[in-house]
């Protein structure tokens, strides 16, 4: 192979560029160049006017300042035009085109399925699981799982400090569209007395109830921690209905958020609850030092399978250990949600 590619797809999350750079030390020590991919997927279709904002070569006096900066250095977005075949078409043309042999791939499970479908079209490729929300059943982490986790740990410890000073219950909104993993593994961490996730059923009313239980036994400043996706799992609630007669400040068709969340418990439980919405702080931190080392293996790894002509896999962990499998075989895999451990949150 004479030369390798590398792009970040999706979400950006913490560690893609200590990836890159991985990629970078072990590509230069197998003497090949290595192409950098800007935005994803689009980088291969050459939007850009300038070929150097699509595709640019990366040495180690490029990147080896970028392991420690958040974000990623490559830019990253989505690329839905990539499902038509023509255009992936496009895209292996222009990797020929570069004499790029084979693709390191960044990213989450749609990244993943545009990885695949260039190894059916003859590209080589190897996934690294880049993404913050620990969606992907086959690994035991993805990258930037365990920083996102400890962003929202550090920010939650500070909201509950808070929260005691003034006998007031937290709402705590953490990212986790379709998976529950942050939101679940921050309460347990910080102590939180409940926690709300995609992957279970919950109600308004059952949420409080436990707050008023909770009041009632002396804890004044208990923590609501909630994932952005646990809406869609909520049970029926006429937001509208409910806070129309008691809040001007309510509109027909509002939908339930973690502020409103806190609006309705101070109404049904007579106390201030307030609400935080931790966002994008959660992807733009600083790699820690797990995420830094998994980037590390998980780099130098992909570019020793590409050496070996060994393709259309992805590396993930497993037994605490570096792995990697057939993508077709990790994308099939089923996540198991930890019911338990969110049931224990709920009752103590």
């Amino acid at each position: 192979m004479k030369k390798i590619g590398v792009l970040t797809s999706g979400g950006d999350s913490p560690g893609m560029n200590s990836a890159v750079v991985a990629i970078a030390r072990a590509a230069a020590a197998a003497q090949m160049p290595l192409v950098g991919v800007k935005r994803g997927y689009n980088g291969l279709l050459r939007k850009s006017q300038n070929i150097k904002d699509d595709l640019l070569e990366l040495d180690l006096d490029t990147v080896l300042d970028i392991a420690d900066l958040p974000g990623t250095y490559l830019r990253t977005a989505r690329c839905k035009e990539f499902l038509d075949p023509a255009v992936r078409q496009a895209a292996v043309n222009t990797l020929n085109e570069m004499d790029i042999g084979g693709l390191v791939v960044i990213g989450g499970d749609g990244s993943f399925q545009g990885a695949m479908r260039l190894c059916e079209m003859g590209i080589p490729c190897i996934g690294i699981p880049g993404t913050i929300d620990n969606d992907l059943a086959y690994t035991e982490m993805t990258l930037g799982y365990d920083t996102a986790v400890n962003v929202c740990v550090d920010a939650v410890r500070a909201i509950r400090a808070t929260s005691r000073s003034h006998d007031r219950p937290a709402v705590v909104e953490v990212m986790g569209r379709h998976c529950g993993d942050i939101a679940l593994t921050t309460a347990v961490a910080t102590g939180a007395e409940q926690v709300l996730v995609p992957e279970e059923p919950w109600s308004v009313e059952e949420v409080a109830t436990r707050l008023n239980d909770l009041m009632a036994h002396g804890n004044t400043r208990s923590t609501v921690m909630v994932a952005e996706g646990c809406w869609e799992s909520m049970k029926p609630f006429d937001l509208y209905g409910y806070l129309a007669p008691l809040d001007a400040n309510v509109y027909p068709g509002e939908k339930m958020d973690a502020h409103n969340l806190a609006r309705v418990l101070r109404l049904m439980c007579s106390v201030e609850a307030r609400a935080t919405v931790l966002g994008y702080t959660q992807r733009g931190a600083t790699p820690n030092a797990r995420d830094s080392a998994f980037a590390f293996e998980a780099g130098y790894l992909a570019v020793q399978l590409l050496c070996k002509g060994i393709s259309n896999q992805v590396i993930g962990v497993r037994n605490g250990r570096t792995f990697y499998m057939p993508i077709v075989d990790a994308l099939k895999e089923k996540r198991a949600f930890n019911a338990e451990l969110y049931n224990v949150v709920n009752a103590l």
